[in-house]
């Protein structure tokens, strides 16, 4: 673990675009707060102001970290398909008796031709159905998850883009592309193209960033599988959640006082 910073009130768990927004937001506001990084990539993107990289340990381990760093709210910002840091976040808020707020990006069911799309529950469930509806797949589902798909697809010329090379050996007709979001319609036409793309595989992680290799993959006619979101561990209307980083931190700055 590595850190940097001084005494903090918000904990922002972070990684994604909306909590450097967020960090951006409350540093300009001169709220003390700390972000948070898992450390999974190699070269994260930091947010403004103090930062602590590394995990907590459980949510015994968070526990004490909040109290030994006098946090008195939690942000949790992280992505949306980081639900073990949000089911620890959310448990030791509670267990401290401390407000929390999820900021998250909006998915993408109700964007354009999601009605198309083949919805799966798990990535299991995503590499059989790229298995079945395509020959010349992209995978962008992450390197922690790309073991789930060497079995279907260890026959196809799979097209796998990550921001740090894979945990995996991969087989040796796949093509590995590091590379970091946001992309380019143009640049996602190519990259398609150039690969002879028939099936796309990804998460419904929403934004901006990476919605272009669904405008792609829809001009040409590609088959699509999406693994939905996990459900959060809470119930309707137990938890504030924003989509927009301004509101978040004004609701966390008016919970925490």
């Amino acid at each position: 673990m590595s850190e940097r910073g001084e005494r903090a009130t918000v904990l922002v768990l972070g990684g994604t675009s909306e909590a450097r927004e967020a960090a951006r937001l409350l540093d300009e506001a001169g709220r003390p707060f700390l972000s948070s990084l898992a450390g999974r990539v190699a070269r994260p993107r930091l947010p403004v102001g103090p930062v602590r990289i590394g995990g907590f340990g459980g949510v015994e381990g968070l526990r004490s970290f909040l109290r030994a760093r006098g946090i008195t709210a939690i942000l949790d910002a992280t992505h949306p398909f980081a639900e073990q840091i949000t089911r620890n976040g959310y448990a030791a808020a509670r267990a401290e008796d401390l407000p929390y707020v999820r900021l998250a990006r909006p998915g993408w069911s109700d964007a354009p031709g999601a009605e198309t799309w083949r919805w799966v529950a798990d990535h299991d469930e995503a590499a059989d159905a790229a298995a079945g509806l395509g020959r010349r797949p992209m995978l962008t589902i992450g390197r922690r998850h790309l073991g789930h798909f060497l079995g279907p697809l260890a026959d196809r010329p799979a097209l796998v883009r990550v921001v740090d090379e894979p945990d995996h050996v991969v087989p040796s007709g796949w093509t590995v592309l590091a590379s970091r979001g946001p992309y380019t319609l143009d640049g996602e036409r190519a990259l398609m193209r150039e690969h002879g793309i028939d099936v796309v595989v990804t998460k419904d992680s929403g934004g901006s960033y990476t919605w272009a290799k669904l405008e792609a993959a829809a001009e040409r006619d590609a088959a699509v599988v999406i693994v939905r979101r996990t459900p959060p561990p809470w119930g309707a209307g137990e938890v504030a959640e924003y989509a927009d980083p301004a509101v978040a931190v004004a609701a966390i700055t008016a919970l925490s006082g």
